[in-house]
């Protein structure tokens, strides 16, 4: 068994910076010029023929260029599509990778007033900067768009409100069934804030470096609130749901997320129109998922069912856990319907 599994992609790696206008309403002070990295098929600079566009989003303090890092035992993205077409199981595309990194770990790509315009970043200025430059097929119907966690949810909620600019996406375990997964985050949130005498501020002020595990889990909640129910004026756009004494709900508050829950949001006519509209829908979970993921999507999914929305679900026997193998499912999907 191979002990080292690097190898260089057989194309190549380019990057593509992009000065936002889109982000420059974010309060955190973040950087508003971002790069994207854009993996070209081994044979783009021999031909003329155009390619299909799959753009990558992460998850939770993650960044497109995690996707393009050697990590032990496991296959960058590159390294998978060049060994996907190989087995035959897909064809050529570019792939896009952006940075969407946030000073609280992540975001959850749609506009917000605290962290950003993410959903304008992606669809408006990154897609046409792509387009502009690189010899992708212009228009929805070859663009797909895939990510877990964090990056799931950002699939899903594209092809939910953003459809006119992504022909497909891939759903790995995305964020949804709020009640359920973040809800039960709330105390510990709360317990964690109060050992900083400033709340939000003084927790952020401490060094990354320091904080401990379960830190990630408070800030991953701040960064949901400044997500679905931004203050601009409050710190770091933060404003929690619940009451910080009690931590009982805070009903108009609660409301403001769960505008935002694919379980609620497949409510609306216009939504179910739009996933009508794409060529490919694909959703898993992993009937394990330890943030609970796995009920909010099968809600979801039953839903799908009974308005008769075309998609492909899958349950895996895993957690929520190193599962890019999922990748093996979803990218010669989305080569398939896209082509």
């Amino acid at each position: 068994m191979p002990t080292h599994n690097f190898q260089l992609p057989r194309g190549r790696i380019e990057y593509l910076e992009i000065d936002s206008q889109a982000l420059t309403n974010n309060v955190l002070g973040d950087p508003t010029k971002r790069t994207v990295a854009i993996y070209l098929p081994e044979n783009y600079d021999a031909s003329d023929e155009e390619y299909p566009l799959l753009v990558d989003i992460v998850g939770f303090t993650g960044s497109g260029f995690g996707h393009i890092a050697w990590k032990a035992f496991q296959e960058t993205v590159p390294q998978r599509i060049d060994r996907l077409v190989n087995e035959g199981k897909m064809g050529d595309v570019v792939v896009a990778l952006p940075d969407c990194f946030t000073a609280l770990g992540g975001n959850q790509y749609i506009d917000s007033a605290a962290l950003g315009n993410w959903g304008e970043f992606l669809t408006i200025e990154m897609l046409s900067a792509i387009e502009s430059k690189y010899r992708v097929k212009k228009g929805r119907e070859h663009r797909g768009l895939f990510g877990k966690s964090s990056g799931g949810y950002g699939a899903i909620i594209h092809g939910m409100i953003y459809s006119d600019h992504w022909g497909a996406v891939a759903c790995h375990s995305g964020d949804m069934g709020f009640d359920r997964c973040y809800l039960p985050e709330m105390p510990s949130t709360l317990m964690r804030l109060s050992n900083h005498k400033d709340g939000v501020a003084g927790f952020m002020a401490k060094g990354q470096s320091a904080k401990k595990v379960g830190d990630l889990h408070t800030m991953m909640i701040l960064a949901m609130a400044a997500t679905y129910d931004p203050d601009p004026e409050a710190p770091y756009g933060v404003q929690l749901p619940v009451t910080t004494d009690t931590c009982e709900l805070i009903e108009d508050r609660w409301q403001q997320w769960l505008a935002w829950d694919p379980v609620m949001m497949i409510e609306r006519e216009d939504v179910q129109r739009n996933l009508k509209s794409l060529k490919g829908l694909y959703i898993d979970c992993g009937s394990q998922d330890q943030y609970k993921l796995l009920f909010g999507t099968r809600q979801l999914v039953k839903r799908l069912e009974s308005l008769d929305i075309a998609h492909i679900y899958e349950e895996f026997t895993d957690t929520h856990t190193a599962v890019d193998y999922r990748m093996d499912e979803s990218l010669p999907y989305l080569y398939r319907v896209l082509g």
